[in-house]
């Protein structure tokens, strides 16, 4: 059996950070896999997770439970009985509800083949003084859902939201263990605690998404000889801009990461090329994280979420102005 752990968390939580420094962790010897999901369509996480050694599987646009859970279910099939790993860490999109997922996980059918373990949920704390955040279910679900909650960015938290987490603790927490952490760094002995919650939650009332025609695996890279392409998706609320250019662009640096910066957006996240090799560029309100390596990745991409209605022509007019290369 597969040791198999759910890692949730809304958008800008630091969930992909986080399985980084799990992989990171784990035992040489033993064999761990990925299946991650996004909202978008470019597949920014998969790019971020490629060097982490272990077996990647991504799922694009939108949650994992939708068409009746056959992405999911596919991508699941495959890593367990083809890849065989040791352990499974299951990433939904930041939008994702976790009901959905956690009742396929504990079906019959994958009782021979899943060790359920402890589900994880990161939590900026500054999220609990968003309206926005508190008003979402699948905020809500996500926390309610955990096993563990995971305070991430514990190195921004203000007196505010210190507070605002004590007063969840008390009203909701229920005994939870809560663990705080800074970029995502955590112990990763916290994956063989057991799945002790066993809360039923409400389905997703606002379980919807827009698919265009090119979502699926076919999202994740360009058609032969295209330069690059966009990608846009919508639901729950939230509207979803991406874009994959080519091996041969390299961006300009500074006014790349001035983009980012600007873009009148909720979240920003991206792989790209630039003269000195790769930038990372995570972005999460007014947050910009930056890295920065020597190595060039095959292909770039950045994806934009927002809930606000966005003129994504405008931001794309200035996206290509930033090539340095394939003016195409």
């Amino acid at each position: 059996m597969t040791k198999t752990n759910l890692i949730t968390g809304f958008l800008g939580s630091g969930k992909t950070t986080t399985i980084l420094h799990l992989l990171a962790q784990k035992d040489p010897a033993e064999k761990w896999a990925v299946l991650v999901n996004e909202f978008g369509e470019v597949g920014i996480d998969g790019a971020l997770l490629a060097d982490s050694g272990a077996l990647l599987k991504e799922i694009p646009g939108g949650c994992m439970c939708c068409v009746n859970g056959l992405p999911m279910q596919v991508g699941l099939n495959t890593l367990l009985r083809q890849g065989k790993p040791d352990r499974l860490l299951i990433e939904p999109t930041g939008l994702g509800h976790p009901k959905q997922i956690l009742d396929m996980l504990t079906a019959p059918v994958y009782e021979p083949w899943i060790d359920l373990r402890a589900t994880l949920c990161l939590l900026d704390p500054r999220q609990l003084l968003d309206e926005k955040c508190l008003s979402n279910e699948n905020f809500r679900d996500q926390l309610a859902a955990a096993d563990i909650i995971i305070a991430n960015k514990s190195d921004r938290a203000d007196e505010d939201s210190r507070q605002a987490l004590d007063k969840w603790r008390v009203e909701q927490g229920e005994g939870r263990e809560v663990v705080f952490a800074t970029q995502g760094n955590i112990d990763g002995a916290w994956l063989d605690k057991p799945r002790e919650n066993q809360r039923e939650l409400p389905a997703s009332v606002e379980h919807s998404h827009a698919h265009p025609s090119s979502r699926g695996l076919a999202a994740l890279s360009l058609a032969q000889n295209q330069r690059w392409r966009r990608n846009l998706n919508h639901g729950q609320g939230y509207h979803a801009c991406g874009w994959i250019f080519d091996a041969d662009t390299v961006f300009d640096t500074i006014g790349l990461l001035e983009w980012a910066r600007l873009a009148p957006v909720d979240r920003v996240k991206g792989v790209l090329r630039i003269p000195e090799g790769l930038v990372r560029i995570n972005r999460q309100g007014l947050d910009l994280n930056i890295e920065t390596q020597n190595v060039a990745p095959p292909d770039s991409r950045i994806e934009l979420i927002t809930q606000n209605e966005t003129d994504w022509n405008s931001l794309q007019a200035a996206l290509l102005k930033l090539r340095l290369s394939s003016q195409v």
